[in-house]
């Protein structure tokens, strides 16, 4: 998401989701909410996954999920990092990942 620069996270859970047989598009680091849309939109994932590691990215998360829902985009979305809470995933309608390896309960 835009204004984090950080990616280590968002690369241990490419490598993982890969290995397990899912397609995965990286759009980088610090990216743009309308570019998220755009590529959803393009691609139509049936997950679109954001990460943030500083508490300053992770307020843009709200953001990306309305303009995704403005563009009718059909997507669940999955949020983790540092800082992201499972009260913050659901408070914004997001399902909640603590990590790479295992789902929320």
């Amino acid at each position: 998401m835009e204004g984090d620069i950080h990616d280590i996270g968002k690369n241990i859970v490419i490598l993982m989701l890969r290995n397990y047989g899912f397609e995965v598009i990286d759009l980088g680091k610090d990216v743009k909410a309308s570019k998220i849309v755009e590529a959803a939109e393009r691609e139509k994932p049936d997950i679109i996954a954001l990460s943030a590691l500083m508490t300053t990215t992770m307020i843009r998360m709200p953001e990306v999920i309305e303009q995704a829902k403005l563009s009718a985009i059909k997507a669940a979305f999955m949020v983790g990092g540092a800082v992201v809470t499972e009260d913050w995933a659901q408070s914004i309608g997001a399902h909640y990942s603590a990590n790479g390896v295992e789902p929320s309960p």
